[in-house]
């Protein structure tokens, strides 16, 4: 793969997807930047990273947080000397349905996954442009198509696809791709406390029967970040066990 002594950020890269994207992209040879907003998270992912043998650093940053962003890049190109690749991927949502969604939790959700993916953006964009070459990756859900009681993150997702497609635009002519992954159902540890007829009832609606591992979601954001997929841009690229088929 052509991402070796790349540099990236990855965004809510703690836990998660975002952690196990972070760990793949390490072990190929790039130099990452974990972020989060847990001070005692990033500390225990950077040590473990570390210990690996990674060339590794974290900052905690809140990304709604334009200052906050703009040092976190600064930072990064201090520590690392440039910034190749930013994935988006920190997010959040409140499950709620429409007259029961308040305006305080509207606008976290909005602040969270689509604020901070356009800060962050324009944040590396003068590197990038400056040294001619970028990847952003942006991690969507399969729910921006649409999901009954998630009119705020259903939203917001629909807008980081948009934004997605507009950096595409914008940026192409200066060797900077954009793509968005639009993950499904992912398994990580929160699923082990929802009810079982919760889980039960969505895994009824997969074609595959179900969750996919954030290896999946790590595997696609690779092929995004490769120096190989110059040519891919503005693309959606959904990793849901077929769950995209169809709406609701």
């Amino acid at each position: 793969m052509g991402i070796e002594n790349r540099v990236a950020i990855i965004t809510g890269s703690a836990s998660g997807m975002g952690k196990q994207t972070a760990r793949r992209m390490a072990e190929n040879g790039v130099r990452v930047v974990i972020n989060d907003i847990v001070q005692e998270k990033v500390d225990e992912t950077v040590a473990e990273f570390k210990a690996s043998g990674f060339e590794v650093m974290g900052v905690v940053a809140d990304i709604a947080d334009k200052q906050q962003v703009e040092a976190m890049v600064a930072d990064t190109v201090a520590a690392f000397g440039a910034i190749d690749i930013l994935v988006n991927n920190a997010g959040m949502e409140k499950i709620a349905p429409l007259r029961k969604v308040t305006e305080e939790n509207w606008d976290l959700i909005q602040k969270v996954n689509l604020k901070g993916a356009f800060l962050c953006s324009q944040a590396v964009h003068g590197h990038m442009v400056e040294q001619k070459h970028g990847r952003i990756v942006n991690i969507a859900s399969r729910a921006w198509l649409g999901g009954a009681g998630q009119v705020g993150y259903s939203s917001a997702k629909a807008g980081l696809v948009g934004l997605t497609r507009v950096l595409a635009l914008e940026l192409g002519s200066k060797n900077i791709t954009a793509n968005c992954i639009a993950p499904g159902l992912i398994y990580t540890p929160m699923w082990d406390s929802a009810p079982q007829k919760t889980i039960d009832a969505l895994l009824k609606k997969q074609p595959t029967g179900t969750f996919g591992e954030p290896d999946d979601v790590a595997h696609a954001v690779m092929f995004f970040a490769d120096d190989d997929s110059s040519y891919v841009t503005g693309q959606v690229f959904y990793v849901c066990g077929g769950r995209s088929l169809y709406a609701g």
